[in-house]
């Protein structure tokens, strides 16, 4: 009998949070599952890694079927101990999420959802980040898990290009009114941010970060941001290489 692929779950999000658990019960439904994730909310901590603290782990048992693992780092931490120390082997593909909120465009850099998904790829596992566009604690995930479920048996089918992985986005609308998948490319687009100065009780001030984002592209219709705006599922093949390759060879000339 052939065996089972072994899928690695993982988020940014915090093991407890609703996205996580409706990601496990669809990757349960492809393979064996082993879910380590961390330990409380890591939202947009990018692909940063723990170097100046200890890394703890803890077993669980709040999937039932599966492999519970908490983490005290971040995301990128998560993947890092389950591929080293916690699974039996490289698992067949590693699946992050389902965040709450977009992670579409200029968001990927920010992510902790899809870092834990590019992590998988550097480490040669084919990888996905899953994002629901709704914040609720209250989301429903169900239009998330069925598009999930579709992507997921495509990758173990089909397997990615190396350094490859996918970021999928799915809009805040019913099952009914999601018109398919549209494969697309990320947005350009920026935050303008702002440091909001307020004072707390003792009468020190203290900043809070607020932005509105910008989509620089809202004419393009090969986007990540046209396709979820007009209700698709967005998938993004993302890399690794952040090169700016057509940059070079006009950079030669700083030699003269």
């Amino acid at each position: 009998m052939a065996e089972k692929p072994l899928i690695l779950v993982t988020n940014d999000d915090g093991i407890h949070a609703p996205g996580i658990r409706a990601l496990v019960e669809v990757a349960m439904k492809f393979g064996d599952v082993c879910v380590v994730a961390p330990d409380k909310p890591q939202s947009g901590m990018g692909h940063a890694i723990t170097i100046n603290s200890t890394l703890r782990v803890e077993q669980l048992h709040i999937y039932s079927g599966a492999e519970n693992w908490s983490c005290s780092g971040t995301p990128v931490d998560c993947v890092k101990m389950a591929i080293n120390k916690l699974l039996p082997r490289k698992p067949d593909l590693c699946v992050s999420g389902i965040n709450h909120g977009a992670n579409h465009s200029i968001n990927i850099i920010y992510s902790g959802t899809m870092s834990a998904a590019m992590e998988g790829a550097i480490e040669g596992i084919p990888s996905v980040g899953f994002s629901l566009l709704d914040y609720s604690v209250e989301a429903d995930f169900s239009a998330a898990k069925i598009y999930a479920g579709k992507v997921i048996d495509w990758v173990l089918k089909n397997k990615l290009d190396k350094g490859v992985c996918l970021n999928v986005n799915v809009p805040r609308l019913p099952m009914s009114e999601i018109k398919g998948i549209k494969t697309c490319r990320q947005s350009a687009g920026t935050w303008n941010e702002e440091l909001d100065e307020r004072t707390d009780p003792s009468g020190r001030k203290y900043y809070w970060l607020t932005g509105r984002f910008e989509n620089f592209e809202p004419q393009s219709t090969d986007t990540d941001v046209w396709a979820l705006d007009n209700g698709y599922v967005s998938v993004v093949p993302s890399q690794i290489d952040l090169t700016a390759h057509q940059m070079i060879q006009k950079l030669n000339s700083i030699n003269g």
